[in-house]
């Protein structure tokens, strides 16, 4: 076994309580209890000189006898503290719990009721710091659709998924090869290979509305790609939007998330950003409402278009100035 951090931090764990448990311990069985050469043992000792308790000084760092090494027995002081158990503190327990509730809101029915003893066990420990501090909640779609997923990612085969897409508002049936499910920006994801786009998609859980499995087995289509870590990224249901901004709109290419910024003649601002949420667009087309001297596609705009008239319509028909921001 090779010198690599991966496979040496978890040796060492381990090395510790066996060796407070048999003292005096041989290095040639030592090294043979856990699968490596005495050579490899004896780094793993000149490590261990260098751990111990925070401050590093006199007395913190584990002791190893060396002129007993070089006779071929080891003997381990000042360790004793590995051998009492650990307590997590309260913001590590919170990060548990954190990460234990997003993963009770994704996990299908035969890991839910594990996961959520696990959630209970820690919130307990900590007196109900989880159930009174911390709401994570996490849009992962009906639970028979995930089971219906990790399904058949567990077996295989390709589905056929009933898909309602925001930036189309209308209902598909991508016939995909599903991969793995995850969870982003407090929404879950499955991540599969689509059978008539020839490439990698990901798709909302909370959109998809059913699945149904077919016999055929998924195909080799080489390295997943990973979740990407914000809503700006590519996705199926983010459509690309640029709008060209007069002065009183630059600011929102230093408040939200844009692809791209390009200066324009005119003191003219040309920001491209994605837009997953079409409600959320339209607010802020009406809150820009001048300040937009273009946008790209024009049909972008068509619902704050609408809503701004029939603002003013009803501006109108209570008698009120054109020129009043009615909610």
């Amino acid at each position: 076994m090779g010198m690599t951090s991966a496979s040496q931090v978890p040796r060492l764990l381990a090395l510790v309580p066996y060796l407070q448990a048999h003292p005096d311990a041989d290095v040639a069985s030592t090294a043979a209890v856990f699968g490596i050469t005495p050579r490899q043992l004896v780094a793993d000792l000149n490590v261990l000189w260098y751990c111990g308790l925070p401050g590093g000084g006199p007395g913190d760092l584990i002791e190893v006898d060396m002129d007993a090494l070089e006779s071929g027995r080891i003997r381990l002081t000042n360790a004793d503290f590995l051998a009492r158990p650990l307590r997590f503190t309260p913001e590590e327990a919170m990060s548990l719990i954190v990460a234990l509730r997003a993963c009770e809101e994704m996990a299908d029915a035969s890991l839910a009721t594990a996961v959520r003893s696990a959630r209970a066990k820690l919130e307990a420990a900590f007196g109900g710091l989880g159930s009174e501090r911390i709401d994570i909640t996490v849009a992962a779609g009906a639970e028979a659709v995930r089971d219906e997923l990790v399904d058949a990612i567990a077996d295989g085969v390709a589905v056929r998924l009933t898909y309602h897409g925001a930036a189309r508002g209308v209902a598909t049936h991508p016939w995909v090869d599903p991969v793995q499910l995850g969870t982003r920006d407090g929404y879950g994801y499955l991540t599969a290979w689509a059978r008539e786009k020839d490439a990698w998609r990901t798709y909302r859980l909370d959109r998809i509305v059913a699945v149904a499995p077919t016999q055929d087995a998924v195909g080799e289509h080489g390295a997943v790609p990973a979740l990407a870590s914000g809503w700006l990224d590519e996705r199926p249901d983010a459509a690309e939007v640029s709008l060209d901004l007069r002065p009183g709109g630059h600011w929102i290419t230093e408040y939200l998330p844009v692809d791209a910024v390009e200066r324009l003649p005119g003191d003219l601002v040309r920001a491209r950003l994605r837009v997953a949420d079409p409600a959320w667009f339209r607010r802020m087309l009406l809150r820009l409402g001048p300040a937009v001297a273009r946008i790209d596609p024009p049909e972008a705009a068509a619902s704050a278009v609408d809503a701004a008239r029939e603002a003013l319509e009803v501006a109108r028909l209570v008698g009120a100035d054109p020129g009043t921001e009615v909610e």
